[in-house]
């Protein structure tokens, strides 16, 4: 006969295969109703004692640059540029960035814009091996045997680009959606903006709006963002509106007492990608940009600020850690770490962590990296794509391609014990769904190390059921480990009304935390 914690163990095991296999057959990374609770996250866990938050670091891949640049001759000969996306769509990775050959350096070199970059497209069944397939849309040097995509009207040359897929979108020609930065004229100066398109397949796009170029640059009169220079950086929807976080900086931003900033992050908002609010938001402010009497580009400031992966209830955005220094060839780019509550402040977990260096002297990525908005989980894995940029060689070099990282499944950072053979112990923020499965993405805990798991109703109190002696105690290490309940043989939490999660660590050994996941059952 099995004895109780066996019984209990394998019902965790049967809870914990269901949930994997269910997630590897959706096309995102987490069901839509998951809401995760990331170690690093001080609002979604706010209450927390003796515990210590250690980042990590991913691995980079050994086969990088996984997309590299064309041959001679090819429609990328010199820049294969990821200010771009990876989405999964009809079971594959599909990656669309910016294209450039010698020619189009020559029209930058002119002063005719971005007219020259032009989006591409690739494509994989793994994330790690990938194929520019011959799309036969646009002609490049008197042949249409390329993967460039098409864009209406043709002249719509953009240095950063964005998609989205929506299929809940109503329009078929409107599934997919591109942010597509291009030069723009504003008022008697040049510099960047956004124009918005859209496609019924991702490789034919047209303009949302009519738009018209001279000599590469946007008129001004076909503005839809506000007529700001502004680069942007991610893309996403969130409470019902489209955010698009960019980098700006004075005299078009600056900080609330009114003084001037360098390099920061704002975010702009639109109901549909066509009209956007005049209003915008600081989103986020770095090191050397604050106030300081120091000429944008020399001081730490936040370059073209994020990236962002969509997580629910939570955002996880990558931008780049600008060096700054009097002399171009002399700054560098890591990229670092941002997380997002409210889809408008983004904060660091650890100021200036550096989530991905720059390659040393001699590597694809050396001097500088892009972040791109490009980000799955695969199996027990995580995947994130990233672009290189080396500003310390003479102007506008060649640019090295696509690289991945990796790191187990979600395991971006981990609270542990503080104080050793000391308690340890977290509460989540209030919760409200009417049934819920929770799983723990934990490491280090045993038979003889558990970690405790109980619930509290919405004054903190115990929760009859789910705390003291039927308290849940995790005793296996996974990315995603079912906590089954003692007094419930579905494991399923039942709380009738909104409940904090409380989980104590125990006093000896090194368990670490990474998150908690809160899926609503039906």
């Amino acid at each position: 006969m099995m004895h109780f914690a066996d019984i209990h163990r394998v019902l965790s095991l049967l809870l914990t295969a269901t949930f994997l296999l269910s997630a590897v057959l959706l096309p995102d990374s987490l069901q839509a109703d998951t809401r995760t609770f990331f170690a690093f996250d001080d609002q979604s866990i706010p209450k927390q004692h003796n515990l210590q938050l250690t980042l990590v670091q991913p691995t980079k891949h050994p086969d990088n640059p996984v997309v590299r640049r064309g041959g001679k001759g090819a429609c990328d000969e010199w820049a294969v540029q990821f200010y771009g996306s990876v989405l999964r769509h009809e079971g594959k990775f599909k990656l669309w960035y910016v294209a450039a050959d010698n020619e189009s350096l020559e029209l930058i070199k002119r002063g005719l814009g971005f007219s020259g970059l032009r989006p591409a497209y690739a494509e994989s069944e793994d994330g790690i091996h990938w194929q520019k397939p011959n799309l036969g849309l646009v002609e490049h040097r008197g042949s249409k045997q390329n993967n460039l995509v098409l864009i209406d009207p043709p002249e719509a040359g953009g240095i950063h680009l964005i998609v989205l897929h929506e299929a809940d979108e109503a329009d078929p020609a409107r599934r997919f959606k591109m942010l597509l930065t291009v030069a723009a004229t504003l008022g008697k100066s040049k510099g960047s903006t956004s124009i918005t398109l859209f496609s019924p397949d991702g490789l034919r796009w047209k303009s949302a709006t009519p738009v018209r170029f001279e000599k590469g640059f946007l008129v001004e009169e076909d503005l839809i963002l506000p007529p700001e220079n502004f680069e942007q950086g991610g893309l996403y929807r969130w409470n019902g509106m489209y955010h698009l976080p960019g980098q700006q900086f004075s005299p078009w931003v600056w900080q609330p007492d009114g003084k001037p900033v360098g390099r920061v992050m704002t975010v702009l908002r639109s109901r549909d990608l066509i009209q956007w609010e005049p209003t915008k938001t600081l989103g986020f402010i770095r090191g050397g940009a604050i106030g300081q009497e120091i000429p944008v580009g020399q001081a730490e400031e936040a370059h073209l600020a994020a990236s962002v992966w969509h997580r629910n209830n939570v955002l996880l955005g990558v931008y780049g850690l600008w060096h700054g220094a009097e002399n171009w060839q002399d700054r560098t780019i890591d990229l670092g770490f941002l997380i997002s509550n409210d889809g408008l402040h983004f904060r660091e977990p650890i100021r200036d962590f550096v989530l991905i260096p720059r390659g040393e002297e001699g590597q694809w990525d050396q001097g500088g990296l892009l972040q791109g908005q490009g980000f799955a989980n695969v199996g027990d894995q995580t995947y994130h794509w990233y672009g290189s940029w080396d500003l310390q060689k003479p102007s506008y070099p060649p640019r090295g391609g696509v690289g991945l990282v990796t790191l187990p499944r979600d395991r971006f950072g981990y609270l542990s014990s503080h104080r050793e053979n000391a308690s340890a112990e977290f509460v989540t923020e209030l919760v409200a769904p009417e049934r819920a499965w929770l799983f723990v993405n934990v490491e280090g805990v045993s038979d003889a190390r558990p970690l405790r798991v109980e619930l509290l109703d919405a004054r903190e109190q115990p929760l009859p059921g789910y705390s003291g002696e039927n308290a849940a105690k995790v005793t296996t290490c996974g990315t995603h480990v079912a906590v089954a309940w003692p007094t419930g043989a579905s494991g399923a939490v039942d709380a009738g009304g909104p409940f904090f999660i409380r989980a104590v660590l125990p006093k000896d050994g090194d368990v670490r935390v990474y998150a908690v996941y809160v899926e609503q059952a039906s």
